[in-house]
Protein backbone atom coordinates (compact mmCIF):
# COMPACT_ATOMS: atom_id res chain seq x y z
CA UNK A 1 0.00 0.00 0.00
CA UNK A 2 1.46 3.55 -0.93
CA UNK A 3 0.26 6.75 1.47
CA UNK A 4 0.60 10.04 0.62
CA UNK A 5 -0.14 12.23 3.75
CA UNK A 6 -0.53 16.05 3.15
CA UNK A 7 -0.58 17.54 6.40
CA UNK A 8 1.34 16.59 9.94
CA UNK A 9 -1.87 15.12 12.23
CA UNK A 10 -2.20 13.03 9.49
CA UNK A 11 0.91 11.86 8.95
CA UNK A 12 1.61 11.48 12.66
CA UNK A 13 -2.06 9.36 12.76
CA UNK A 14 -0.56 6.89 9.27
CA UNK A 15 2.53 6.34 11.48
CA UNK A 16 0.76 5.60 15.04
CA UNK A 17 -1.31 3.46 13.17
CA UNK A 18 1.66 1.28 12.00
CA UNK A 19 2.17 2.34 8.21
CA UNK A 20 5.23 4.85 8.23
CA UNK A 21 7.18 2.58 6.01
CA UNK A 22 4.21 3.01 3.53
CA UNK A 23 4.33 6.37 3.45
CA UNK A 24 5.27 7.83 -0.44
CA UNK A 25 4.94 11.17 -0.20
CA UNK A 26 4.31 14.45 2.71
CA UNK A 27 3.68 17.54 3.17
CA UNK A 28 6.32 20.66 3.73
CA UNK A 29 5.25 20.22 7.15
CA UNK A 30 5.01 17.08 8.19
CA UNK A 31 8.04 16.34 9.93
CA UNK A 32 6.99 13.90 12.92
CA UNK A 33 7.79 11.17 14.02
CA UNK A 34 12.02 11.11 13.07
CA UNK A 35 12.73 9.65 9.45
CA UNK A 36 10.73 11.20 7.36
CA UNK A 37 13.03 13.35 5.55
CA UNK A 38 13.29 11.56 2.23
CA UNK A 39 9.99 11.26 1.46
CA UNK A 40 9.03 13.49 -1.74
CA UNK A 41 7.38 16.84 -0.68
CA UNK A 42 4.31 17.57 -2.29
CA UNK A 43 3.28 21.10 -0.67
CA UNK A 44 4.54 24.50 -0.84
CA UNK A 45 3.02 27.57 1.04
CA UNK A 46 2.53 30.87 -1.00
CA UNK A 47 3.62 33.10 2.00
CA UNK A 48 6.31 32.81 4.35
CA UNK A 49 5.78 30.71 6.89
CA UNK A 50 8.85 31.94 9.29
CA UNK A 51 7.84 35.50 8.78
CA UNK A 52 6.24 37.21 12.21
CA UNK A 53 2.85 36.69 12.87
CA UNK A 54 1.39 39.29 12.13
CA UNK A 55 3.22 39.35 8.25
CA UNK A 56 1.66 36.01 8.05
CA UNK A 57 -1.62 37.16 8.71
CA UNK A 58 -1.66 39.82 6.45
CA UNK A 59 -0.30 37.33 4.18
CA UNK A 60 -2.75 34.77 4.53
CA UNK A 61 -5.67 37.36 4.45
CA UNK A 62 -4.51 38.88 1.23
CA UNK A 63 -4.46 35.24 -0.66
CA UNK A 64 -8.16 34.05 0.22
CA UNK A 65 -9.31 37.81 -0.06
CA UNK A 66 -7.95 36.85 -3.66
CA UNK A 67 -9.91 33.32 -3.50
CA UNK A 68 -6.46 31.23 -4.27
CA UNK A 69 -5.43 28.37 -2.31
CA UNK A 70 -3.28 29.08 0.59
CA UNK A 71 -0.72 26.41 -0.03
CA UNK A 72 0.71 25.09 -3.85
CA UNK A 73 -0.03 21.53 -4.30
CA UNK A 74 2.32 19.31 -6.76
CA UNK A 75 -0.33 17.17 -9.06
CA UNK A 76 2.24 15.85 -11.59
CA UNK A 77 4.40 14.68 -8.35
CA UNK A 78 1.23 13.10 -6.87
CA UNK A 79 0.49 11.24 -10.31
CA UNK A 80 3.78 10.03 -10.04
CA UNK A 81 3.84 8.77 -7.10
CA UNK A 82 0.19 6.90 -7.64
CA UNK A 83 -0.64 6.29 -3.99
CA UNK A 84 -3.17 3.93 -2.98
CA UNK A 85 -4.53 6.42 -0.68
CA UNK A 86 -4.10 10.09 -0.28
CA UNK A 87 -4.94 11.68 3.61
CA UNK A 88 -6.02 15.63 3.38
CA UNK A 89 -7.82 17.63 5.41
CA UNK A 90 -11.76 20.06 5.27
CA UNK A 91 -11.22 21.35 8.62
CA UNK A 92 -8.86 24.59 7.88
CA UNK A 93 -8.10 26.09 4.55
CA UNK A 94 -5.56 27.63 6.63
CA UNK A 95 -3.44 24.74 8.05
CA UNK A 96 -2.83 22.68 4.89
CA UNK A 97 -3.96 21.58 1.37
CA UNK A 98 -7.85 21.36 1.60
CA UNK A 99 -10.11 18.45 0.10
CA UNK A 100 -11.19 21.03 -3.11
CA UNK A 101 -7.29 21.60 -4.11
CA UNK A 102 -6.73 17.31 -3.52
CA UNK A 103 -10.30 16.35 -5.86
CA UNK A 104 -9.26 19.11 -8.54
CA UNK A 105 -5.59 17.87 -8.80
CA UNK A 106 -6.37 14.30 -9.08
CA UNK A 107 -9.43 14.98 -11.21
CA UNK A 108 -7.57 13.88 -14.75
CA UNK A 109 -5.32 11.55 -13.40
CA UNK A 110 -8.52 9.34 -11.94
CA UNK A 111 -10.12 9.43 -14.91
CA UNK A 112 -6.88 7.93 -16.71
CA UNK A 113 -6.87 4.76 -14.04
CA UNK A 114 -9.48 2.29 -13.41
CA UNK A 115 -8.18 2.43 -9.58
CA UNK A 116 -8.44 5.68 -8.39
CA UNK A 117 -7.02 6.49 -5.18
CA UNK A 118 -8.87 6.47 -1.81
CA UNK A 119 -8.69 9.78 -0.53
CA UNK A 120 -9.48 10.57 3.23
CA UNK A 121 -10.15 13.61 4.62
CA UNK A 122 -9.85 14.43 8.13
CA UNK A 123 -12.12 17.23 9.65
CA UNK A 124 -11.99 17.43 13.25
CA UNK A 125 -13.70 20.46 15.23
CA UNK A 126 -13.72 18.31 18.74
CA UNK A 127 -11.37 15.45 20.45
CA UNK A 128 -14.65 12.60 19.82
CA UNK A 129 -14.13 14.02 15.98
CA UNK A 130 -10.09 13.29 16.49
CA UNK A 131 -11.59 9.99 17.36
CA UNK A 132 -13.04 9.49 14.88
CA UNK A 133 -10.52 10.24 12.35
CA UNK A 134 -8.23 8.14 13.62
CA UNK A 135 -11.25 5.13 13.05
CA UNK A 136 -11.75 6.24 9.26
CA UNK A 137 -7.89 6.14 8.43
CA UNK A 138 -7.91 2.86 9.87
CA UNK A 139 -10.12 1.92 8.17
CA UNK A 140 -9.44 3.13 4.88
CA UNK A 141 -6.06 1.25 5.73
CA UNK A 142 -7.38 -1.89 6.25
CA UNK A 143 -6.35 -1.83 9.98
CA UNK A 144 -9.55 -0.86 12.35
CA UNK A 145 -8.00 -3.10 14.79
CA UNK A 146 -4.90 -0.64 15.08
CA UNK A 147 -7.46 2.19 14.84
CA UNK A 148 -9.91 0.77 17.97
CA UNK A 149 -5.99 0.47 20.27
CA UNK A 150 -4.91 4.02 19.63
CA UNK A 151 -8.28 5.02 20.63
CA UNK A 152 -8.32 3.09 23.62
CA UNK A 153 -5.15 4.09 24.41
CA UNK A 154 -6.20 8.02 24.09
CA UNK A 155 -8.74 7.72 25.40
CA UNK A 156 -7.62 5.92 28.96
CA UNK A 157 -4.69 8.31 29.13
CA UNK A 158 -6.88 11.30 28.70
CA UNK A 159 -9.11 9.33 31.73
CA UNK A 160 -6.13 9.07 33.74
CA UNK A 161 -4.76 12.71 33.84
CA UNK A 162 -8.29 13.68 34.81
CA UNK A 163 -8.20 11.49 37.70
CA UNK A 164 -4.90 12.65 38.69
CA UNK A 165 -5.97 16.14 39.04
CA UNK A 166 -9.33 15.77 39.72
CA UNK A 167 -8.52 16.99 43.62
CA UNK A 168 -6.70 20.17 42.65
CA UNK A 169 -8.76 23.70 42.52
CA UNK A 170 -9.39 24.13 38.58
CA UNK A 171 -7.69 27.28 37.26
CA UNK A 172 -8.56 29.63 34.78
CA UNK A 173 -6.72 29.41 31.54
CA UNK A 174 -6.13 31.99 28.43
CA UNK A 175 -4.26 29.67 25.74
CA UNK A 176 -3.19 32.51 23.43
CA UNK A 177 -3.25 30.53 19.80
CA UNK A 178 -2.00 33.73 17.95
CA UNK A 179 -0.20 36.49 18.74
CA UNK A 180 -0.97 39.04 16.06
CA UNK A 181 -4.22 39.84 15.90
CA UNK A 182 -4.96 38.03 19.47
CA UNK A 183 -6.53 34.65 19.54
CA UNK A 184 -7.55 32.86 21.71
CA UNK A 185 -8.42 28.63 22.10
CA UNK A 186 -10.99 26.97 19.95
CA UNK A 187 -12.12 23.43 18.51
CA UNK A 188 -10.60 20.60 20.70
CA UNK A 189 -8.51 22.59 22.94
CA UNK A 190 -10.82 23.49 25.71
CA UNK A 191 -11.36 20.02 26.56
CA UNK A 192 -7.67 19.39 26.41
CA UNK A 193 -6.49 21.46 28.90
CA UNK A 194 -9.51 20.80 31.01
CA UNK A 195 -8.08 17.09 31.06
CA UNK A 196 -5.17 19.17 32.51
CA UNK A 197 -7.02 21.22 35.52
CA UNK A 198 -7.81 24.38 33.58
CA UNK A 199 -10.81 26.13 31.99
CA UNK A 200 -10.46 27.61 29.13
CA UNK A 201 -11.52 31.40 28.46
CA UNK A 202 -12.08 33.08 25.73
CA UNK A 203 -12.74 30.01 23.72
CA UNK A 204 -14.98 27.64 23.55
CA UNK A 205 -14.88 24.15 22.17
CA UNK A 206 -15.94 22.89 18.48
CA UNK A 207 -15.38 26.45 17.57
CA UNK A 208 -13.02 27.92 15.66
CA UNK A 209 -10.46 30.10 17.49
CA UNK A 210 -11.77 33.80 18.08
CA UNK A 211 -9.94 36.63 17.71
CA UNK A 212 -9.75 38.77 20.96
CA UNK A 213 -8.89 42.47 22.12
CA UNK A 214 -6.65 43.16 25.43
CA UNK A 215 -10.07 44.25 27.39
CA UNK A 216 -11.49 40.91 26.63
CA UNK A 217 -8.73 39.12 28.39
CA UNK A 218 -8.16 41.93 31.47
CA UNK A 219 -12.35 41.00 31.70
CA UNK A 220 -11.27 37.29 31.95
CA UNK A 221 -8.61 37.98 34.55
CA UNK A 222 -7.42 34.29 33.61
CA UNK A 223 -5.36 32.79 36.68
CA UNK A 224 -2.39 31.79 33.92
CA UNK A 225 -1.54 32.53 30.33
CA UNK A 226 0.02 29.90 28.48
CA UNK A 227 1.26 31.48 24.90
CA UNK A 228 1.35 28.18 22.08
CA UNK A 229 1.10 30.12 18.65
CA UNK A 230 0.30 27.37 15.80
CA UNK A 231 2.57 26.26 14.00
CA UNK A 232 5.48 28.11 15.87
CA UNK A 233 8.20 26.42 17.95
CA UNK A 234 9.32 27.83 22.01
CA UNK A 235 11.77 29.94 20.45
CA UNK A 236 9.72 31.26 17.91
CA UNK A 237 6.86 31.61 20.48
CA UNK A 238 9.16 33.75 22.85
CA UNK A 239 9.98 36.17 20.05
CA UNK A 240 6.47 36.85 19.37
CA UNK A 241 5.73 37.54 22.99
CA UNK A 242 8.19 39.99 23.67
CA UNK A 243 6.33 42.32 21.12
CA UNK A 244 3.58 42.45 23.59
CA UNK A 245 5.34 42.53 27.05
CA UNK A 246 6.08 45.98 27.06
CA UNK A 247 2.78 47.40 27.42
CA UNK A 248 0.45 48.09 30.23
CA UNK A 249 -2.18 46.29 28.85
CA UNK A 250 0.25 43.07 29.42
CA UNK A 251 1.73 44.35 32.52
CA UNK A 252 -0.95 45.06 34.56
CA UNK A 253 -2.58 41.36 33.92
CA UNK A 254 -2.89 39.19 37.15
CA UNK A 255 -1.06 35.86 35.72
CA UNK A 256 1.68 38.28 34.62
CA UNK A 257 2.34 39.83 37.79
CA UNK A 258 1.94 36.11 39.77
CA UNK A 259 4.46 34.63 37.49
CA UNK A 260 1.65 32.05 35.66
CA UNK A 261 3.23 32.82 31.91
CA UNK A 262 4.24 30.02 29.96
CA UNK A 263 5.05 29.17 26.30
CA UNK A 264 4.48 25.49 24.95
CA UNK A 265 5.13 24.28 21.45
CA UNK A 266 2.59 24.75 19.48
CA UNK A 267 4.21 23.50 16.47
CA UNK A 268 4.17 19.68 17.69
CA UNK A 269 1.66 19.65 20.35
CA UNK A 270 -1.99 21.30 20.32
CA UNK A 271 -2.58 22.30 17.22
CA UNK A 272 -2.12 18.50 15.52
CA UNK A 273 -5.12 16.67 16.06
CA UNK A 274 -3.33 13.44 16.36
CA UNK A 275 -1.69 11.28 18.95
CA UNK A 276 0.24 14.03 20.80
CA UNK A 277 -3.20 15.98 21.71
CA UNK A 278 -2.56 13.35 24.77
CA UNK A 279 1.12 14.37 25.86
CA UNK A 280 -0.39 18.17 24.78
CA UNK A 281 -2.85 17.81 27.68
CA UNK A 282 -0.46 16.10 30.03
CA UNK A 283 1.92 19.20 29.65
CA UNK A 284 -1.03 21.64 30.75
CA UNK A 285 -1.26 18.97 34.22
CA UNK A 286 2.63 19.89 34.12
CA UNK A 287 1.92 23.12 34.20
CA UNK A 288 -1.44 23.35 36.07
CA UNK A 289 -0.63 21.17 38.66
CA UNK A 290 2.82 20.09 38.95
CA UNK A 291 2.75 17.71 42.30
CA UNK A 292 -0.03 15.62 40.57
CA UNK A 293 1.68 15.48 37.06
CA UNK A 294 5.56 14.21 37.04
CA UNK A 295 7.42 16.96 35.04
CA UNK A 296 9.16 15.77 31.91
CA UNK A 297 12.58 17.86 31.60
CA UNK A 298 12.45 18.86 28.34
CA UNK A 299 12.59 22.40 27.52
CA UNK A 300 11.20 22.11 23.99
CA UNK A 301 7.63 21.16 25.34
CA UNK A 302 7.46 23.96 27.88
CA UNK A 303 9.37 26.66 29.53
CA UNK A 304 8.12 29.22 31.85
CA UNK A 305 8.11 32.57 30.72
Amino acid sequence: MRIVSLLPSATELVCALGFQQNLVGRSHECDWPLGLNDLPILTQPKMNPMAQAAKIDADVRRLVEQGVSVYRLDAIKLAELAPDVIVTQSQCELCAVSLDEVETALHDWMGSHNTPPKLVSLEPMILDDVMTDIRNLSKALSSEARGEALVREMRSGFANLAEAVSAQARKSVFFMEWTAPLMGAGNWMPEIISYGGGDVVLGESGHHSPTVMWEDIHAADPDVIIVGPCGFDIGRARDELSTLTNGASWQSLRAVQDGEVYIVNGNHFYNRPGPRLLESAQIIGEILNPTCVPKIYNPERWQKW
